[in-house]
């Protein structure tokens, strides 16, 4: 048994072959009981895990409609497998927010021709609020170069030839 536990956690533990089973031969009684658990933890160690490398995997692929179960088998997840769950279907959430808020502030002023556009993504911190900042910055600065276009090209209609737009940011002078 020893030797088999420990060929286990070198395949299963340290390279991550995590198909790999128990096995000690004909046994019975509690030597195949005892293998039967081991297995069955492996199962439970693993199914979790396999279920967050997939969503990760979507999600690497661009797919961000694919969240992790909260319950396998018929189970409720728990503890830290609960938690990474939740974890990652946050994460997947808030990237497809992200990404939904991005395309639609894109659509509406950059395709649409819809002023003051601006992204509005709950809970995001870090590289994603600053990616939302900057999107939402160029979507103002592209807001108000139109605007400033626009008053120009009305005052040079209504002959007022004195106005233009200077190179910074499209402010008027």
């Amino acid at each position: 048994m020893a030797k088999e536990l420990s060929r286990l956690r070198q395949l299963v533990g340290r390279e991550g072959r995590i198909h790999q089973h128990a096995s000690l031969g004909e046994v019975e009684g509690s030597w195949a009981q005892s293998v039967e658990l081991i297995n069955d933890l492996i199962a439970d160690l693993v199914q979790p895990t396999s279920e967050m490398a997939r969503v990760i995997g979507s999600v690497a692929t661009g797919d961000l409609s694919q969240t992790m179960a909260l319950e396998l088998d018929g189970r409720p997840l728990q503890g830290e497998f609960l938690r990474t769950a939740q974890t990652v279907n946050t994460m997947v959430n808030q990237l497809s927010s992200f990404a939904s808020e991005v395309t639609r502030v894109a659509r509406e002023v950059g395709t649409d021709g819809k002023s003051g556009g601006q992204a509005h993504v709950r809970g995001v911190a870090g590289t994603w609020k600053n990616l939302t900042d900057n999107v939402n910055l160029m979507a103002s600065n592209l807001t108000n170069q139109v605007r400033n276009i626009a008053a120009v090209t009305t005052a040079v209609a209504n002959g007022d030839l004195a106005r233009k737009i200077s190179g910074t940011m499209g402010a008027m002078r």
